[in-house]
């Protein structure tokens, strides 16, 4: 028979978990409720690992509010398709969302559509500020590496300086060292990972 998994999270030792966790576990009829103590912005959360690795397709994962699975709809929703990969169902007790719910399913649909407008918006508002840009006479991108700056970072290269050292000493990125060496060789600018 499925079971009801709570999920717990707090982002600071300060914050108390006792509250959800009497909510998953009466409200939300939770058998068990797995807990992190961490802030949203990382994703590596121990306790959401331990639930998906405890838990059985069938079984609903119930969170108290949607902000205690994720801090961004990106990133809640990734967690949603997650969990229907696995053949889970999800639950927010304060938003009232069940994806085992026809009107659930409808719900997640109508945020994944806002989050994909969100993420066309702004590559339309980039394109634009870009053609303003051009149209003002600025071209959008790194300045050019100027000549004389170019030559110090190959002598520094050729009298035996490392490119990170000579991209340090010359205030200038790793990569953009490495970006010149290569149009010079003529070949990829690939970024070497560092010895």
């Amino acid at each position: 028979m499925p079971d009801v998994l709570g999920y717990a999270r707090v982002s600071t030792r300060d914050q108390d978990l006792e509250v959800q966790r009497r909510r998953l576990l009466g409200e939300g009829g939770a058998i068990k409720v797995f807990e992190d103590t961490i802030s949203g912005k990382r994703f590596d959360r121990p306790g959401l690992a331990e639930m998906l690795d405890f838990s059985r397709p069938g079984d609903t994962i119930c969170v108290v509010r949607l902000d205690r699975l994720g801090r961004s709809l990106k990133e809640l929703l990734e967690t949603i398709e997650l969990f229907k990969s696995r053949g889970l169902a999800f639950r927010s007790l304060e938003e009232g969302l069940d994806t085992g719910s026809a009107a659930g399913e409808l719900v997640f649909h109508v945020f994944g559509a806002i989050a994909h407008f969100e993420r066309r918006l702004i590559v339309e508002r980039t394109q634009d500020g870009i053609a303003a840009a051009r149209a003002r006479g600025k071209v959008p991108g790194r300045p050019p590496l100027d000549a004389e700056t170019r030559a110090s970072a190959l002598k520094l290269i050729e009298a035996g300086v490392r490119p990170a050292q000579a991209a340090k000493q010359l205030g200038l990125g790793r990569s953009t060292i490495y970006r010149e060496l290569a149009l010079m060789r003529g070949a990829p600018a690939d970024v070497p990972n560092p010895v």
